[in-house]
């Protein structure tokens, strides 16, 4: 097994359960521009990915559209009772202070919007075991690729060897591929459901509890 260096952690469905929060303000968004609200099920698939690729795919909405309703959603998103309706995951503590005492450096990738990011993730406590934060643009320009090198090289990590991904996610997982680091993912969050849909993409396992992350992290 090897010993990761590098750590690097999506936020929705991986280190927080963002659920409620994320829901309350695309319904307002629905709501607001008197759009017809999906059943629970769809509206949970807006949980992790690009808002305006969400949209995109219930509405089938022209881009300019899509961007004004991203925007609307934001403006919802950003208020207290939506962005922080928030819980860290039982035992993600726990693996990140054992990852920060073994001295491995963490860092954040997410596809939430680079202030929306650093904000809850350190409202949740979790900037006591990282400085590396980032996020998406607001024109949604920044692929997760692109998220995830820049978390790298901000950590100085020069070989990539050294370095994983874990994620609840497809996005984690191509983002992961596409830079060239392993990739773990976690079946607790809102992505994958189970080890075959984490077993579509290249990785070096998954796991369905935070603290099960340990066995890949730590020698």
């Amino acid at each position: 097994m090897k010993q990761y260096q590098y750590v690097i952690f999506d936020v929705d469905g991986t280190l927080l359960d963002t659920a409620e929060g994320v829901i309350e303000a695309v319904k307002k968004t629905m709501l607001e521009e008197k759009l017809a609200i999906p059943s629970e099920a769809v509206l949970r698939t807006f949980i992790g990915p690009p808002i305006q690729n969400s949209f995109q795919k219930l509405y089938g909405f022209e881009t300019k559209r899509i961007q004004e309703l991203a925007t609307i959603f934001r403006d919802f998103y950003k208020q207290d009772d939506c962005l922080l309706k928030a819980r860290p995951y039982e035992g993600i503590d726990q693996v990140c202070q054992t990852l920060l005492n073994a001295g491995i450096q963490m860092g954040v990738a997410t596809y939430k919007r680079q202030d929306y990011a650093e904000r809850i993730v350190r409202y949740f406590g979790f900037g006591r075991f990282t400085d590396y934060i980032y996020g998406a643009d607001h024109e949604n320009r920044l692929k997760k690729v692109d998220i995830i090198k820049l978390c790298l090289e901000q950590m100085g990590c020069q070989d990539y060897r050294q370095a994983v991904m874990v994620g609840d996610s497809d996005n984690d997982a191509v983002g992961a591929q596409e830079v060239g680091i392993d990739f773990i993912g976690v079946t607790y969050g809102f992505g994958f459901k189970n080890p075959e849909n984490v077993d579509a993409y290249s990785n070096v396992g998954s796991a369905r509890t935070p603290l099960e992350l340990l066995k890949f992290l730590i020698k």
